[in-house]
């Protein structure tokens, strides 16, 4: 998953190096999509922990309900 992201990215930062652009509003440009990438990874990062965290609980819970069930 790393390795498309990264792909992607370069593809991205290729492809607004050779836009027939200013040098000031490409950097620009690429500023902006460096910061909305690293706000999607850091989103979705997020996101991820959330669902682990989630099946660790849930885990956690069916190991109680085994236990108790086991020892009725």
């Amino acid at each position: 998953m790393i390795g498309i992201l990264g792909a992607a990215a370069a593809g991205v930062v290729i492809g607004l190096l050779v836009a027939p652009e200013k040098g000031k509003d490409m950097r620009k440009k690429i500023k902006q999509t460096a910061g909305d990438w690293a706000d999607n990874l850091s989103n979705l990062w997020a996101k991820g922990k959330r669902h682990a965290e989630d099946a660790v609980e849930d885990l956690k819970e069916k190991g109680r309900r085994a236990k108790v069930s086991v020892e009725e």
